[in-house]
């Protein structure tokens, strides 16, 4: 009786996640290329720390989309940051490196280097995306025509993956069948990747310096715009967030547990949900339960863009990510060698 009631569990939480897919596939706004409007002029902000290898092939990108100017913060980097940054603009006159200061007490590391940015940009617009996000043609003209309304602009690029790639995707697309776009939007869900605000609105609400501990920085500003809107941005943006199992382990570790709430119990929930849900049909002989996650993960993949083969391997990412449960419990954390 007891395991028929836990399968039945897993049965209504699967159709949950199917009929919150279906609807996102109907529903869920995208972004489309456009031509980058004279008005407003945008700035796009780029924090960096230790990114020499991914500015070489992201920077090119960010000048060609017609903004304002193009401003790299090189936060204190350890290697060729602000060499590599200035070789890939190549002279161009929209193109401005600045040197970051050092970390004053309470602001995460990427938040001050946000807010230097802010500071500094001449743009109507501010676009903040990560240095390792590659924009194709015409994705800003897309966003700002997102913008239009707007206080806030948040995009989901499409996750580009390799050996890390089971986790990546299990964690990253998974939003996608968790639930519907409007609670998505209504819960403020964000993706710090790629963010574009008014300037006006952006400092009336404080900024990142009104989150400066913030961990979950995009998710914390996203809960402080007026009108915000979340969008796929799988045609226009493109990321590898990771090089290998071992960082994707060290990355999501460092913010699981703020995106659980801050709470060990939800965290632990969360852990068995998954395993319930992906791996344990599986383990009891339960084809019909086994086939149901995986075709929704199949499902999810095709959707974003993203390779199947992670999809097949569902049932073990459960597995494959307890490593970053179990380390996001731990104190004394470190992310490109500062403490989270």
């Amino acid at each position: 009786m007891r395991e028929f009631d836990l399968f039945f569990g897993v049965f209504l939480f699967l159709l949950l996640r199917w009929l919150a897919l279906l609807y996102n596939l109907l529903y869920f706004p995208s972004l489309g290329p456009g031509s980058t409007p004279e008005r407003p002029r945008a700035s796009i902000l780029v924090p960096a720390r230790n990114e020499a290898e991914n500015l070489r092939k992201t920077l090119p990108t960010l000048l060609r989309q017609g903004a304002l100017e193009v401003l790299v913060l090189d936060d204190l980097s350890e290697d060729k940051t602000a060499r590599v940054a200035q070789e890939a603009a190549g002279g161009h006159p929209g193109f401005r490196l600045l040197r970051g200061k050092p970390l004053p007490e309470g602001w995460r590391g990427k938040n001050w280097a946000c807010w230097q940015l802010a500071l500094e940009a001449r743009g109507e617009v501010l676009v903040f995306t990560d240095a390792d996000v590659l924009w194709e043609e015409g994705a800003l003209g897309g966003l700002l025509r997102a913008l239009e309304g707007k206080d806030l602009v948040s995009a989901l690029p499409r996750q580009e993956v390799g050996r890390e790639g089971v986790a990546v995707a299990f964690v990253m697309n998974g939003l996608f069948s968790f639930l519907p776009h409007p609670l998505l939007e209504a819960l403020r869900v964000a993706n710090g990747q790629v963010l574009a605000f008014r300037k006006e609105a952006y400092f009336a609400q404080g900024g990142h310096r009104a989150i400066r501990g913030e961990v979950l920085e995009d998710v914390a500003l996203a809960r402080r715009a007026l009108r915000y809107g979340l969008r796929l941005g799988q045609g226009l943006f493109r990321v590898r967030m990771y090089r290998s199992y071992a960082g994707a382990i060290s990355g999501f570790a460092k913010n699981f547990l703020e995106i659980h709430l801050k709470n060990p119990a939800v965290l632990l929930g969360s852990a068995f949900y998954h395993f319930s849900l992906y791996t344990l049909p599986w383990l009891f002989g339960r084809w019909d339960l086994a086939l149901m996650g995986l075709l929704e993960r199949l499902l999810v993949q095709w959707a974003l863009r993203g390779p199947l083969w992670p999809a097949l391997l569902t049932p073990i990412a459960p597995l494959l990510l307890l490593p970053a449960y179990g380390r996001a419990l731990l104190p004394g954390k470190t992310w490109k060698g500062r403490r989270v």
